[in-house]
């Protein structure tokens, strides 16, 4: 008997055996990924996922719990990164007392002014947030120039590489990243709203000014206010203010608010070009912010871009542009004043609404010929069709299935345990 036992506790090994080296494999090839200091980093650590046949399910199982964070120092901490163009950035972080790596923060970006008087993004100060300070969160100060000012796509790339550095570093609350600036940086939080919405959940300029965008040396034809209308600002003038009083302001304030665009608005009647003002904005400013978390998965999207580098807004990717057949003549834009346009429109751009209800997606379009569907399990049903229907016309309507490959692909370029995509579905429309 002692001799039977010993062959099938051995047999029982055996088996399980390849299951073992499989989870094991797998726990290695995660690690691997979330070790990763860089979205392109985690993107040549897919294939080895792949590589040891991990399911649809453990692979979404493990990227939603994401990594383990381990505890950091708190207080100012200076950092500098290579944006892909080449271009060297320096910003500081600042960590709340007694941070606690198994506690989600928020994240606020304070982009600073008087970029013209500055020669290069190099840092200055001591890198705290000081008198802004308001609700405990991780604080990010970067820093900008007269070559590299907020209104340019580098400094996009210089913003999404520090988020994506935080939550390889901090538990970022995902849906809890917000943009604020004073002056030039709040004139900058309008212009990342408009070409990078999808990492961020609120923008909040203070004594900033839209319209200084139309600069002939800042404006590239592809300003498009009505992609205002994805996220809530809040949104602070002075009526002393030497630049930008509220006289000036409020008639292109309002405008967007009658628009479409979610403002909440806080003049400030005797304020000036400064911030003397924050102690008694300082509580709405933070209550604002944690009313409006992100929506990862937005039910209504309208984006406009003229070309391939700010073509995204969350699960909507723009593919190709042109003229398609059956496209609207004209749709709601934020862009046009009763006196004409606020920004000048001398370059083709192509734009898409979406609407979502339940695993139905209704498309208007115009100047798009090709649009990609970025689909998550959160909140479509693989189990059923897909429907989408384009300028009136139904452009598909078929079961999708779950793809560890779109997972991880999207997975690797958010870095979001709350963003996640299982399958892709592009929409071709006919010209």
């Amino acid at each position: 008997m002692a001799r039977f036992a010993c062959f099938f506790m051995a047999l029982a090994a055996m088996l399980l055996v390849p299951g073992a080296r499989a989870q094991s494999g797998a726990e290695a090839a995660f690690e691997k990924f979330f070790a990763a200091d860089s979205a392109d980093a985690a993107a040549h650590s897919v294939a080895g996922i792949e590589n040891v046949g991990v399911s649809f399910d453990e692979a979404w199982r493990r990227l939603k719990k994401g990594r383990t964070y381990a505890a950091q120092q708190s207080g100012v901490t200076m950092l500098k990164n290579r944006t892909e163009d080449g271009v060297d950035h320096a910003y500081a972080v600042n960590v709340p007392a007694g941070y606690d790596p198994a506690r989600r923060y928020q994240v606020r970006f304070q982009l600073h002014g008087g970029v013209g008087g500055r020669p290069d993004n190099s840092a200055r100060g001591t890198g705290e947030i000081g008198t802004l300070a308001g609700a405990e969160q991780i604080y990010v100060l970067p820093y900008a120039g007269g070559e590299t000012p907020w209104w340019t796509n580098d400094q996009i790339l210089n913003l999404n590489a520090i988020v994506d550095s935080l939550k390889r570093t901090y538990n970022v609350d995902e849906n809890r990243v917000v943009v604020s600036g004073v002056s030039d940086g709040a004139t900058g939080a309008y212009y990342i709203a408009m070409r990078d919405t999808t990492p961020f959940a609120s923008f909040l300029p203070l004594n900033g000014f839209i319209m200084v965008l139309t600069n002939d040396e800042i404006d590239d034809g592809f300003t498009f206010p009505n992609n205002l209308r994805n996220k809530p600002l809040f949104v602070v003038n002075g009526g002393r203010d030497r630049l930008y009083p509220t006289r000036n302001v409020e008639p292109f304030t309002k405008h967007l608010i009658g628009s479409g665009v979610e403002i909440d608005y806080h003049p400030q009647p005797e304020g000036e070009h400064n911030t003397k003002w924050w102690p008694e904005v300082k509580d709405s400013f933070e209550k604002f912010a944690a009313d409006h978390p992100r929506n990862p998965h937005p039910e209504k999207l309208t984006w406009e871009a003229g070309d391939k580098i700010h073509n995204r807004a969350h699960w909507l990717v723009i593919d190709e542009f042109g003229t398609a057949a059956g496209e609207a003549k004209a749709l709601p834009d934020a862009n046009f004043m009763a006196d004409g346009a606020m920004f000048p429109r001398f370059k083709a751009a192509g734009r898409v609404d979406l609407i979502r209800k339940g695993n139905a997606v209704e498309a208007a379009t115009k100047g798009v010929t090709e649009f990609t569907l970025l689909l998550s399990p959160d909140v479509f049903d693989f189990d059923q069709p897909i429907k989408v229907i384009a300028n009136g016309m139904q452009v598909f309507n078929a079961r999708v299935e779950r793809s560890v490959k779109t997972l991880l692909k999207w997975a690797a370029a958010d870095n979001d345990r709350t963003m996640l995509y299982g399958a892709e579905v592009q929409i071709k429309l006919t010209r």
